[in-house]
């Protein structure tokens, strides 16, 4: 009887810390198909453990209770035993294929959100590059031209390409309901797909250790329909100050800062690295397309000075 009433608290326990009532995991509250597979994915490593530490528990007790020293006579002398091939058998093989079986879920699914997420192939990816310095998230619109500090405006349905690299110490990019963490690194570039399908506020921080400022090294996410996101995009472009090179080399300094927002990038006079892995053919040539353009006006402008 103990020893039911300890399995069924220990059950309860585990599933009162993983569901919550107010405040679930974050990474268990998926708001988008890319966190909604690796939230899957989490559901099936822990059920899958579950499971077998009640086997193992469950054994043990029976164990106990049937080989128990008190239910044996005082001159009992154990016999000989070589061992069984049949037993010997079933410990080695069932680790197997419990480890063959999370490798195809995980691989399966690194697979699946290392590209765009499914049922979003034919849409045109939003591009943002995503720079991390100490301590801040400097998010680069090149399709708009407009530049944010330490939040993100999102459309929803819509896949989304960050383009990931660091001004600083290598940080590690994570919005947990919208999908898994990826490193930020100062001489490349790393792509994470990502889409948000429910409107809402989301958190985002650094997840890798980076200094005495990691803690606050944060930023505000902010999904919404394509319309609201068009309606604020036009506003920044009629109310937002211009980034100038000297206003953001002030902000590469070490320090905390709130949240800022700018025409133009600093892709324009700093931009990313050259080497990027994991880019999309289809993002990079519209943002090739998107310079060129940028590029045309400049020397149109000068010609007709």
């Amino acid at each position: 009887m103990k020893m039911k009433w300890a399995l069924l608290t220990i059950i309860f326990s585990i599933a009162t810390v993983l569901t919550g009532c107010d405040n679930p995991l974050a990474v268990l509250d998926p708001k988008g198909p890319v966190a909604a597979n690796q939230a899957n994915v989490i559901m099936i490593s822990i059920w899958t453990m579950l499971i077998i530490v009640l086997v193992v528990v469950i054994l043990y007790a029976i164990m106990l209770f049937k080989y128990r020293a008190s239910k044996s006579s005082d001159d009992y002398v154990p016999p000989h035993v070589e061992g069984s091939h049949v037993l010997e058998a079933i410990w080695t093989i069932i680790p197997i294929l419990i480890v063959i079986f999370l490798s195809v879920v995980s691989v399966r699914s690194t697979y699946e959100v290392e590209a765009t997420p499914k049922g979003y192939e034919d849409q045109e990816p939003l591009i943002i590059y995503a720079a991390s310095s100490n301590w801040k998230w400097h998010f680069s619109y090149p399709e708009e031209d407009i530049e944010t500090v330490n939040y993100l405006f999102l459309p929803t349905n819509r896949p989304i390409e960050f383009k990931l690299y660091s001004y600083g110490p290598i940080s590690s990019f994570w919005i947990p309901q919208l999908g898994g963490q990826k490193y930020a690194m100062s001489d490349m570039v790393n792509t994470l797909h990502l889409v948000a399908d429910t409107p809402g506020e989301y958190m985002g921080r650094n997840a890798n250790f980076s200094g005495s400022g990691f803690a606050e090294h944060t930023f505000n996410v902010k999904a919404m329909p394509e319309d609201e996101y068009t309606k604020w995009v036009d506003e920044i472009h009629g109310t937002a100050k211009k980034l100038t090179e000297s206003e953001f080399d002030k902000l590469l300094e070490p320090g905390h800062v709130g949240q800022y927002t700018f025409n133009g990038t600093h892709l324009d006079f700093r931009p990313a690295p050259e080497h990027n892995h994991g880019a999309s053919g289809n993002g990079e040539s519209k943002h090739s397309e998107h310079e060129d353009s940028k590029k045309a006006d400049e020397a149109e402008t000068e010609h007709q000075h």
